[in-house]
Order: C-alpha cells, then structure tokens, then sequence
C-alpha cells in the first residue's frame, strides 16, 4: 500500500517564478498548493489539512509574520518554513521567536528547498530507517564482543555502545530492534556476573587487570586539578548511565565534558561506594580506623555522616597537606539560594575543594518502590531517565554547576553506584539480624536457594569488609534477582517487582560514569 502524499502549501506572490521549485517537489512526491497571498492561504488552511506550509514573509496585503500569527492561532503546531529576501536580523530573529520550523533566504535553489522540506516531514522515518540500518551491520560484531569480553575495559566498553544504542533506536522510534539490544544486554549482564564474581576479590587486592575502582576516583581525577582555583567535586547519587546521558548534552552548553567511568565497589550501595570515593578506602580500612562506627548495618544515613572529614584526609595522604574542603549535602532544592550563597564565599578560599553531595536520584530510586505514584510516573529506564533529566534542569545541582562554569571553575561530576530494574525474585533463607537491603545481605547462617542467583563468601576479604562475627555471610544479588524470604514471598513479589534497586552485581549497578567538566570560554 502506497503512502499518501504529503501535502505542501506554498504562499508566495512570486509563486510563477517558482515553478522550478514546485515541479522539482512533486517529482520527489508531493503534492504541492501554490498560493500567491495570505488571506487566500488562511481560506484554504481553513477546509484543508496540509503537513508544511513555505510561507514568502513580503507580500502585498497581509505580511508573511502576520499570516503566521493567524495560522498558529487555528493550528499551534502547524509546520511553517519561512522564505523571504530580507537578510535582516529582525525579520530572522522574529520568526524564530515564532518557532518557524526553518528560514530560508531567497534565492533558493530547488535542492535547497527539497532539503529542508524532506528534512522536516521525512527526517523522523529517515533516521528511523538509519538507525535500524546501522544497528543490524553492527550486531554481529557486538555479539562476538560480548561473547569474548573478558576484561574490565572490554565490559565496559559494550555496556556503553548497548546504551548508546538503547538512547539512539528509542529516540528513532525503531522500537523493534530494542528487544535486540535488551536481549544483548541481558546476555552481558549475566557474563558480567560470572566475571566479577571470578575477578573482583583479585580487584580488591590490586591484583590482576583492575579497573578503576571508587577508592580510585579522588586520586586520578580530583587530584590532578588541585591548584590556585576552587575545584568542584559533585557526586550524583545513585545514578545509573543512561541517566547521565540524558542529562549530559544539558551541561555541554556550558562545559567540554571529558566523560570516562569507574566500577563502583561491592556492595553497590552508598554505606560502602560513596564512603570508598571520599576516603580512598576500602571498607574494612575504614572500620579499622573507625572501629566503633562500623556495625553491619545498613543504614544510610548513620554510615555517610563523615564525608566531609573522610575527604579532607585522603587529599592530606594524598597531597602530604592541608585542602581546605567545603563540603554540601543537598536533599531538597527548597534552600537552592542559601546553598549557593555558602558556596560563592566558598570560592573566595584559595584551593579549595567544594564537595557536594546530590541525593535526589537515590530518593527517587527508593521512593519508587514506596509510592504508586512514582511506579507510575517512573514505569521503565526511559521514564526513569526523563523523570531526571526533569528534574536536573530545574535543580540547585545545574544551578550550581552554571555558576561554576560563568567563574570559570572546572568540576569533576560522578556518582557512587546505580540501579538496576529488578524482575526476579530470588528466595533466601536466613535467621534474625539479617541486614535488610534487597540485593545484598549478610548474616548469620544465610543461603540463597539457588547460587546461581548471586554471589556467596564468608570471607570478608572477598569483599574488603570489616570481619564480622563468625559464621558471617555476604550475599550480593546478580543480574536482575531480588532477594526475597520464602515466609513473605508474596508480599515481596507484589510490592518489588520492577523495582530500581542496587547493591549487587551488575553492569547498571558498577559501571557508572565519572567526568571532568572545563569551562567553555564566553
């Protein structure tokens, strides 16, 4: 079956000496209307529906800006290419502000026109058609990727093209070859699994092909920018990637963006990677040099309340002096004006390093389980990565950041962990004292019912933890699992399932991004 033609109406008084153009369209399938003034075109807009109107701005009788404005009255989101002489700013400059699809100055030559007008009504199905084109001569050679990765870097580096290729078939609309990528990216979460539970106690013992871990971040990305000029050190939590490439091209505008990763520390969650990033530290050094703070909990809010002087201390290791270390936790962006009045005095301090902390995506993350609402709001990654980017454009997060670019402050933006859409439920089995988290546990004769749902040591060096007492185990979920008790088994499916959760495994949870922001010169 044939597709209709697509119909254009040309407004323009020298519409005879345009009959090269009009013929040039319909040969390529058009079906064009020629109107030589406004008022006739605002008849005809009336009776008839057209997908691109090319209107000529100087006319006798009604203007071609005029004859806009009443367009957009009856139809806000009719398709209008202006064509005109005039090369003024003004005339320009208006009718972008009237959100023009295109401006085209006269003389155009046919090809120009056809260029802008296949571009506007066929450029959604072109780079649908491209991006499918693209993604099937590239499958072959991403699935031997996949099947031979067997480095940090080579996961790494086919977790990142899935995504990319996951944001580029989405915004495409082909969205039938995302069950391709989704299935790729199932297999690779599941060798990435096996992987890390084979390498990562070698990992955490420097041995090996080691990645650069959270206790790494400060030392090879903060630590080089250290100089005369305040350096901003931002930490999103609990952001995954695809989420950071939502909100990246935001903060292109105002910065060269070096982007780069790291692989977040086991267990995936902030007590033990966020507390890794500012100390340089594994657990079990942390709880050495802090032996009462450290009890197996897992609360959040107890475990993180010593950023700030855990980072003061690693850059006095690191740099063999005093940093002077202004540290923000921002939770709400209710306070968005004091927060940034603290950090314009903040900046007055030479060297100093400002550390912010931006806990919105993990309240989201965890509030989502909690909230129908936010279920609904946040169904799938692609609402998940729009309910940030939502939120980031209006934050004290980018307010903070263009600030620090107009001043001319560069910044180094990570995150500590990020989630993973949990489908599975995996049965463990397990006595009181059990921490409580979804995706990672320890405890006192704990087992999961199927090992192959995740990963199982009692010995804490596997994970550099603390020794707990004896018998202690350490569960860490894999692929999608979440962990679950055969007596509530119900009640954890139901409230759940298709959950964003972390702490355990995956490339979602441990591959997250890390990236120097240098200011664009204004």
């Amino acid at each position: 079956m044939r597709r209709a033609a697509r119909r254009i109406l040309w407004v323009d008084d020298e519409i005879d000496l345009l009959r090269p153009h009009l013929l040039f369209l319909q040969q390529r399938g058009y079906h064009v209307d020629a109107i030589t003034n406004g008022d006739d075109a605002l008849a005809l807009l009336r009776g008839h529906a057209y997908d691109l109107i090319l209107l000529d701005e100087q006319m006798p009788g009604r203007r071609g800006l005029e004859v806009l404005e009443l367009i957009r009255r009856d139809d806000p989101y009719a398709r209008v290419v202006m064509v005109t002489k005039s090369e003024e700013d003004r005339t320009m400059t208006e009718a972008i502000g009237r959100q023009v699809e295109a401006y085209l100055v006269k003389p155009t030559s046919p090809r120009q026109v056809l260029s802008v007008v296949t571009r506007i009504l066929e450029g959604s199905s072109i780079q649908q058609q491209r991006a499918a084109q693209d993604f099937a001569a590239r499958w072959p050679a991403l699935a031997r990727h996949r099947e031979r990765a067997s480095s940090p870097s080579a996961f790494a580096r086919i977790y990142q093209e899935l995504v990319d290729w996951h944001l580029r078939l989405e915004r495409a609309g082909e969205t039938g070859l995302l069950t391709t990528v989704e299935s790729l990216h199932h297999d690779l979460r599941h060798d990435f699994g096996r992987y890390v539970t084979r390498e990562y106690p070698r990992w955490v013992r420097a041995q090996g092909d080691t990645p650069e871990l959270s206790v790494d971040v400060v030392e090879r990305r903060l630590l080089p920018l250290l100089g005369r000029d305040p350096v901003y050190f931002v930490v999103l939590d609990c952001m995954r990637l695809d989420q950071w490439r939502a909100i990246s091209p935001l903060l292109g505008e105002f910065f060269d963006v070096d982007e780069g990763y790291h692989y977040s520390i086991l267990p995936t969650a902030t007590p033990y990677a966020r507390n890794a990033i500012f100390s340089g530290l594994f657990p079990d050094e942390i709880a050495r040099d802090r032996p009462r703070w450290w009890d197996f909990s897992d609360d959040e809010g107890s475990m993180n309340a010593f950023e700030d002087e855990m980072l003061r201390e690693q850059l006095h290791r690191l740099t063999g002096r005093k940093i002077p270390v202004h540290y923000e936790k921002v939770f709400t962006d209710r306070n968005e004006a004091q927060v940034r009045g603290r950090l314009r005095s903040a900046t007055q301090v030479r060297g100093t390093v400002i550390a912010m902390v931006f806990n919105f995506v993990d309240l989201m993350t965890h509030g989502r389980s909690e909230s129908p609402i936010l279920m609904e709001v946040a169904r799938d990654e692609a609402a998940l990565r729009q309910l940030t980017r939502s939120w980031f454009e209006r934050s004290t997060a980018f307010s903070v950041l263009k600030e620090a670019a107009a001043q001319g402050h560069r910044v180094v933006l990570t995150t500590d962990h990020g989630s993973i859409h949990c489908k599975r439920p995996a049965t463990v089995y397990a006595r009181r004292g059990v921490t409580a988290s979804l995706r990672y546990k320890m405890g006192h004769s704990l087992r999961a019912q199927d090992p192959r749902t995740a990963f199982t040591t009692q010995r804490a060096s596997d994970l550099r933890l603390p020794p707990g007492p004896p018998a202690t185990t350490c569960l860490v979920a894999l692929d999608d699992y979440f962990f679950v008790y055969p007596t509530k088994l119900r009640e954890y499916q139901r409230r759940y399932r298709n959950s964003f959760l972390h702490g355990g495994i995956s490339p979602e949870e441990m591959i997250v991004p890390v990236a120097v922001l240098r200011p664009r010169p204004r």
